[in-house]
């Protein structure tokens, strides 16, 4: 009975410190996403300079994008994706994507040229991925014209920059296994690596998954003890100080 009552308050215990973590966890994501405008925590972050373009970065909400920029960020995606949609089990269907895309939850950041005119965005979401808070980089897309100018990499930068920032534990994306170029980019450039929620293939079965989840752990913040002022050290030392 003795042993039996102990593994009992064990378990309950680890409900607990569980039920702790998760709240603690959901509590943070829940404060990422009340943030007015996160590149407020990233403020050199709003201009890209380099490799001869200038580019202003903004901050959007899905419900306050125009119609024009909510039709924009539509129209590249489909333009981008819609056949690697077509050829994995997912399919592709407009209405679907469209409602993703606007949710309340989604949060975008668009790369502006001198004339507004946008020209790379990601859409992302603070988020809970099982019992972890994470960022979900959920689309990254750019234009033709400014593809292989590093903005790609810059907003990726971004992202795992507000994650540090916010206490996220990790950045995750999914990419499809036939997009090699993303898979590179990801793998190889930003050293993404293969998440652990990332489906295997059966070795039983035909079936395989078209699809991969890669993430990036980020460090957390180091956390802040407080100074202990030199007189109060010296008093709270008294081997130390017996010794001297």
């Amino acid at each position: 009975m003795g042993r039996k009552s102990a593994k009992g308050k064990a378990k309950k215990q680890k409900r607990k410190e569980e039920s702790a973590k998760y709240a603690a966890s959901f509590a943070k994501v829940e404060a990422a996403n009340k943030i007015k405008d996160p590149l407020d925590l990233v403020a050199p972050f709003r201009k890209y300079d380099r490799k001869g373009i200038s580019l202003t970065i903004e901050f959007f909400r899905a419900e306050d994008l125009s119609q024009t920029l909510t039709d924009w960020v539509f129209d590249l995606t489909k333009k981008n994706m819609q056949k690697l949609y077509e050829e994995s089990d997912w399919g592709w269907k407009d209405k679907e994507k469209l409602e993703e895309m606007t949710e309340e939850k989604a949060l975008y950041l668009i790369a502006m040229d001198k004339d507004s005119k946008p020209v790379a965005f990601t859409h992302f979401r603070f988020d809970m991925e099982w019992d972890e808070e994470i960022v979900y980089c959920y689309e990254l897309q750019v234009i033709d014209e400014y593809r292989r100018k590093g903005i790609g990499k810059f907003l990726m930068q971004i992202l795992e920059l507000l994650a540090y920032k916010t206490e996220m534990i990790k950045v995750m994306l999914t990419t499809f296994k036939s997009n090699k170029m993303a898979e590179s980019f990801f793998v190889n450039a930003m050293k993404y690596n293969l998440d652990d929620t990332s489906p295997e293939d059966p070795v039983w079965e035909e079936k395989e998954y078209k699809y991969q989840i890669l993430s990036k752990e980020i460090k957390p913040k180091p956390s802040s003890k407080p100074q202990v002022p030199r007189e109060e050290a010296m008093q709270t030392s008294p081997v130390k100080a017996a010794s001297a």
